[in-house]
Formats: C-alpha cells, sequence, structure tokens
C-alpha cells in the first residue's frame, strides 16, 4: 500500500471509528447492548460452576462470541449500505480510490471495537471477581473470537451489498438474534432443548463460541475450526457475488 493509499485509510478508518459514537442506534446496539447483557447475567450467574469453570469464564468466551459478531454483523454492512444510498462508493469510484480500502476500513473498525467489547467484559468479570483464567488463556480467546469474525464481517458486506439501509440493518438484526439464542450465546447449551442443541452444530456462531471455550479448557478445537473456515469460504463467496452484482 503506498503513502497515498495509507493516508486514504487511516482517513476512512478515522470516519468509521467516530461514526459509531456519533450513531447512537449503533452505540447501543454494537457496544452497550452486548456488554450491558454481559453484566447482568454475569451478576445473577457468574459465581456457579460450569464444568469446573467458573460461569463468569465462561461467559467471556460465549458472550465475548455474542459482542464481537455484533459489531462484526452490523456495523461493516450497515455502513456499506448507507454508502450506496448517498452515492459515496459511486463517489470513491470516479475519484480512483479503491472500494477495498473502504471496506478495509470498515472491517477494521469492527474489528477495534470488538476489541473494546472484549475487554470490557474481561474487566467487568474481573471486578466481580468471577473472572478466573491466565492472561495467556483470555489472549487466546480474544484471539480466536476476532479471528473468527471474519466470515461474520463478509456476510455483513454482502448485505449491504445487496440491500438498502433499513433493510439491510432489519436482516442483520433479524439474523444475529436468532443465531446467539439458538447458539447457547446467552445460556449454556447444555440447558437448551434437544432440538436446539441439534440445530445449533449447523450454526457457525455455536462453533466460534465453542472454539472459544476450548481455550478455557473445555472440549477440542479441530472440528469447529473447519467448520469456521468453510463458513468463511461459503461468506467470502456470497461477498464477491453481492459486490458484483451491487449497484454502486
Amino acid at each position: 500500500m503506498n503513502m497515498m493509499m495509507q493516508r486514504v485509510f487511516r482517513a476512512e478508518l478515522r470516519d468509521e471509528l467516530r461514526s459509531i459514537v456519533r450513531e447512537p442506534t449503533s452505540l447501543f446496539f454494537g457496544i452497550l447492548m452486548p456488554v450491558g447483557i454481559f453484566v447482568l447475567f454475569n451478576l445473577l450467574y457468574g459465581h456457579d460452576a460450569v464444568q469446573g469453570l467458573s460461569a463468569g469464564t465462561a461467559m467471556v468466551a460465549t458472550f465475548g462470541t455474542y459482542g464481537v459478531i455484533t459489531v462484526a454483523s452490523l456495523q461493516p454492512g450497515i455502513g456499506v449500505a448507507q454508502d450506496r444510498d448517498l452515492g459515496w462508493l459511486r463517489m470513491k469510484r470516479v475519484s480512483a480510490v479503491p472500494i477495498w480500502i473502504s471496506l478495509t476500513a470498515k472491517a477494521t473498525a469492527a474489528l477495534l471495537y470488538g476489541v473494546g467489547v472484549l475487554v470490557l467484559m474481561g474487566a467487568a468479570a474481573a471486578a466481580f471477581g468471577t473472572l478466573h483464567a491466565s492472561p495467556w488463556a483470555l489472549l487466546r480467546v480474544a484471539l480466536v473470537l476476532l479471528l473468527g469474525s471474519v466470515p461474520f464481517t463478509l456476510f455483513s458486506v454482502a448485505v449491504g451489498f445487496r440491500f438498502r439501509t433499513s433493510a439491510a440493518s432489519a436482516l442483520l438484526n433479524a439474523v444475529l438474534f436468532p443465531l446467539a439464542v439458538l447458539s447457547g450465546l446467552w445460556m449454556p447449551i447444555r440447558l437448551l432443548p434437544s432440538v436446539v442443541r441439534d440445530i445449533a452444530e449447523f450454526l457457525p456462531t455455536y462453533h466460534l463460541a465453542q472454539l472459544g471455550l476450548a481455550q478455557l479448557g473445555q472440549g477440542t478445537s479441530l472440528l469447529h475450526v473447519l467448520a469456521l473456515v468453510v463458513t468463511t469460504v461459503v461468506a467470502a463467496g456470497v461477498a464477491a457475488a453481492s459486490y458484483r452484482h451491487a449497484r454502486i
């Protein structure tokens, strides 16, 4: 990336980072709501034990998954849809600014906000005395969740290229919340009905949460890694197809 492209990228990234703070709806659903739900459940159940692990520690992986995918699913796609509706993407294309710069800035901003969500959750659990894991284990959880958010970012971008802002927002939220419930992100999967557990095994959110828990000593990683790799490949193909057929 040459110096000019770097300057453009930094400018785009600054705008993206500011956009969620300027937009109350994005700030609430993208940051405050996931952290708030985590705090509530941690206060209620954080000291319970889950297979030898404190519930508060396990929630860093499960609610952390919800927090990261919330930002990754909502912010890039809605941002792309808004830029299309306002004609910004068309203007950037005319001005010879590569669209991939704008998309990378949106994805990077979502990633940074995802880091912020995880830090807030970890700090809250530590403050409540429910966090019992080594710094290295927590770092592994954070890296896994952030890398695992890539397919959700790609899907979000695909939706943004195909739908107007209001429709994109409605569709992404309509997909996100059922995924969170059916994947056991808000409630341990073992407590859900057997039919829900059967469905969960086909959901990428479930595999991401289980991969996070594996970093804390619960379960193995291979199957969940393979599931997320397949999901990423499919999401990349859908995003590429959406971009080719988008009206910019």
